[in-house]
């Protein structure tokens, strides 16, 4: 494939991607399709490498009854094929021996470099829990836009979600204070295109070495 091929394929992905409300409520995505979106949106970088993100499906009709008024009452709660869930692990330094374990093994990382890089981040963890929370948060941005994209790149729709009840959330779907709730993202086959939005100009948005306003 041509770097040109490439090009055209991401930049068609990137902008045909919008933020549906509308599902077809009869097409479903199977466990399989599903997890091979989150395979590649988990391709996203994190700091460290510490892959804080955590998802939850919910794909069950009742489950999404459940959460409907939780989302304030948006229909595409139940209309969507699924709603992944996005947390924030912030216990995720639980997981940095596994992780660097593995890039060891794989000869990306030295053995020595793998017990400093424990040592830093079991001492960020302990020491800069603010920091650390932002951190989540950006992470799991990330990692939600490559979701999007993914979906969109096999054919499906999404749109991110902020406007739910967090507490109200965790309390009904038994999720932890060891979790933050970053964002519900709703998948599946628009039943109605979304709506076009415009942009500003890149050129009212970007600066070049040193900000003038």
């Amino acid at each position: 494939m041509t770097q040109a091929t490439q090009q055209a394929l991401y930049s068609s992905v990137v902008r045909d991607r919008h933020s549906v409300r509308k599902y077809d409520p009869s097409v479903t995505i199977s466990k399989e399709e599903l997890t091979e979106i989150l395979a590649e949106a988990t391709l996203a970088p994190s700091g460290a490498n510490i892959q804080p993100w955590r998802f939850l499906i919910i794909n069950d009709p009742a489950l999404k009854a459940t959460l409907l008024p939780i989302a304030r009452n948006q229909e595409q709660v139940v209309q969507a094929s699924a709603i992944i869930a996005v947390l924030a692990d912030t216990q995720a330094d639980s997981k940095i021996d596994q992780i660097y374990g593995a890039a060891v093994q794989a000869g990306y990382m030295t053995e020595q470099a793998k017990e400093q890089l424990i040592q830093n981040m079991k001492w960020y963890y302990a020491n800069m829990p603010e920091e650390v929370k932002r951190s989540l948060l950006v992470d799991s941005g990330l990692v939600s836009m490559q979701i999007m994209l993914s979906a969109k790149a096999r054919g499906y729709d999404t749109v991110a979600m902020g406007g739910y009840d967090k507490p109200a959330f965790k309390e009904a779907f038994g999720i932890s204070e060891r979790y933050q709730s970053v964002m519900l993202i709703a998948i599946g086959k628009a039943a109605q295109e979304a709506h076009p939005t415009v942009r500003l100009p890149i050129e009212d948005i970007t600066f070049w070495n040193a900000i003038s306003e």
